[in-house]
């Protein structure tokens, strides 16, 4: 089956995830049968998905039509066999117990199309096994999306011992249709990658307080302030489900043995039924207390070293058994859970020699197996790192201009140079790693021969950038000095952008808030799509725009619009900052993209020895009239003496286009 053929998706389990799975399939076009084993179950779930599609509507991030369309598309079932009638495609979400998910297979064959490909949305069991009680064992794969599907992009897409080639490559296309990020799970090991991750720095948490060495609060502020986690380890638990977590931990401990026991802290919450959020109460108090919070300034260097061994030990654990690579594993966590970088990434950045020695030594203290560092860490730890630290800083075709960063795309195609912001995961906010490769990339564009103008985007199709990444940011407290040096860092960053000789156009879609606000005002135009939301919400956070914000924007609005926009900490629709004269042009969503590099193209077909005096010019007359027009002069008069200047006039007389070559 190739992925033109997929029309009807079968959903089986109406639930959370199942009527989020289902919604997502409807509004990529398919036409879906949820199906649930009671009406009452599988009319919630259709109401689910009609709310949520208002929602949607709501929110300006899909039409009134689509919207309509995508209801249209979904049919709700009680009846096994005729929700598969016209299965293509049948994805299972019951609960997560292998039993009652192969009690479920052993009817769904019975009435299933002959072609239809099965998979199932486990968030760690066995692939293999189930498949094997089907009578399409090769036809059948993991596909693991993350809650809330229809937020979020990563979607797990697992092998087991049978699955073919042609049903992974079916299910990828298929997840990349619905608008996902699928990353290959290579192989049916127990947690995949994300879950695998996750759980044991989860228990390892637990094991930290049960044993005494740190405080909740130590280890929770450690790992959101510190590590730059998205929530504290303690915290998560609650926000997912202590429950969750613990059956996962419990499946890979009987599994992979002893190195996943839970810890006793775990298992007195499941027992107790006190299991986060949904309970009123986990490890925090949701009902009489005032839930999770963090401290700060309760940051623990130990407790950072002994989370990250026991992570990068599980990043060794899947590459070595050929689980997943690096990459896919840096990617998924991000996608899946939020991490401001990879877990592999995070490790090699601590040094892998100096957690193999954290992890003997607890080894040696404690006699425990989750501490026994795997031979893939060791040998990882002599080769430098999980990425081995090779990065030369070019990209795949040795062209010195352009580097393969880790928080950009940047790439040169017909004189444009696209930056495009890449953490799609973290609303593409601005690190400090973002800050030290966007000054980079700006150096190297403007010394590239062919470049002649400069795109701004970012990845995704929710934030242009949604500010400074403040979490990662704050990691190790917030020290006055370095936060002067940080906003000075921006200022730079930023500064370089906006003395570029080349035009540089913001192309902006869905949130430009704070600091990625700041990042376009460094831009000479700005275009938007129209359900884009932008502003400066910096003093509602008690802090001031620090990246240039507070004088560029005065310059772009005028004094008396930029002080509104600051001081209120609003966000404006696109339409009313066009109105106030920061944003050049609002265009549909849709046409964002194909816009924005319309626009940047034809002011890089433009002559770049006068628009690059004409930039200085204009930026020394911002603070000195008479630097401006001697600029301005010195310019005109450069400009006199050049090839570009001939080829303007002989279009102009001759009715043509002039084809300017910067000489």
């Amino acid at each position: 089956m190739q992925l033109e053929d997929v029309q009807h998706v079968t959903v089986l389990g109406a639930g959370n995830m199942g009527h989020g799975i289902a919604e997502v399939a409807a509004l990529a076009g398919y036409d879906v049968a949820l199906r649930d084993i009671e009406e009452e179950f599988v009319q919630d779930g259709y109401d689910q998905i009609e709310w949520s599609l208002g929602k949607l509507a709501e929110k300006d991030r899909i039409g009134d039509d689509e919207a309509e369309a995508a209801l249209d598309r979904v049919e709700a079932y009680v009846d096994l066999e005729e929700s598969l009638a016209e299965a293509d495609v049948v994805v299972e979400v019951v609960p997560e117990k292998m039993a009652i998910k192969k009690d479920v297979y052993d009817e769904v064959v019975e009435y299933a199309p002959e072609e239809a490909v099965f998979v199932t949305n486990t968030s760690s069991l066995s692939i293999t096994e189930l498949s094997e009680v089907t009578d399409r064992p090769e036809r059948f794969c993991g596909m693991h999306f993350f809650n809330p599907p229809v937020r979020m992009d990563l979607v797990e897409v697992i092998s087991g011992k049978h699955t073919s080639e042609d049903t992974l490559e079916l299910i990828e296309g298929l997840a990349e249709s619905m608008g996902k990020t699928p990353v290959r799970v290579r192989k049916d090991s127990p947690g995949f990658i994300v879950n695998r991750i996750l759980v044991p720095l989860m228990n390892e948490a637990a094991w930290i307080v049960e044993s005494g060495d740190a405080t909740m609060e130590a280890v929770d502020s450690t790992t959101k302030f510190d590590m730059g986690l998205p929530m504290g380890s303690f915290e998560l638990a609650d926000q997912v489900g202590i429950d969750v977590g613990y059956h996962v931990l419990d499946y890979m401990h009987e599994t992979l043995g002893e190195a996943y026991r839970p810890c006793p802290l775990l298992v007195e919450k499941v027992e107790a039924e006190t299991l986060g959020k949904k309970t009123g109460s986990g490890f925090y108090d949701y009902e009489d207390g005032e839930g999770a919070q963090i401290p700060s300034d309760a940051i623990d260097g130990d407790v950072r070293k002994r989370l990250l061994a026991v992570m990068a030990n599980e990043v060794a654990g899947l590459i070595g058994n050929d689980v997943a690579d690096a990459p896919a594993i840096d990617r998924a966590v991000m996608l899946g859970a939020g991490f401001p970088d990879g877990p592999a990434k995070l490790a090699d950045g601590e040094g892998l020699d100096e957690l193999v020695d954290v992890l003997d030594d607890l080894r040696e203290e404690t006699g425990e197996a989750r501490y026994e560092a795997t031979d893939y860490l060791r040998e990882a730890a002599e080769a430098g790192g999980f990425h081995g630290g090779t990065d030369d800083g070019e990209d795949a075709e040795g062209d010195d201009a352009l580097a393969d960063y880790d928080t950009l795309n940047v790439s040169v195609e017909n004189r444009v140079g696209h930056v495009e912001i890449d953490r799609p995961h973290r609303m593409n906010t601005i690190s400090g790693e973002l800050l030290d490769e966007f000054a980079d990339a700006i150096d190297r564009l403007d010394e590239h021969d062919e470049v002649r103008a400069i795109l701004l985007s970012g990845a995704g199709d929710r934030a242009f950038s949604a500010g400074a990444d403040v979490q990662s940011m704050a990691a190790g407290g917030a020290e006055p000095i370095s936060a002067v040096e940080l906003s000075r860092q921006g200022q730079q960053t930023f500064g370089k952008l906006e003395a570029s000789d080349s035009p540089v156009v913001a192309a902006i879609d869905g949130y430009c808030l704070g600091g990625g606000m700041e990042l376009a005002t460094a831009a000479d135009m700005r275009i938007a799509s129209d359900r884009s939301e932008l502003g400066q919400p910096e003093h509602d956070l008690g802090l001031l725009p620090g990246w240039g914000g507070t004088q560029r924007l005065a310059r772009i609005v005028g004094e008396g619009r930029a002080k509104e926009i600051i001081f209120t900490a609003e966000r404006y629709e696109a339409e009313t900052l066009a109105d106030y004269g920061f944003v050049n042009e609002v265009v549909p969503g849709e046409e964002l993209a194909e816009r924005g590099r319309e626009l940047a193209e034809s002011l890089a077909a433009g002559p770049p020895i006068a628009q690059k005096y004409t930039k200085r010019a204009m930026h020394a007359g911002r603070t000195d009239g008479e630097a401006g027009l001697e600029v301005e002069a010195m310019g005109f008069g450069h400009v006199m003496n050049t090839d570009d200047l001939m080829e303007g006039v002989t279009a102009f007389m001759g009715d043509g286009e002039p084809e300017f070559e910067g000489k």
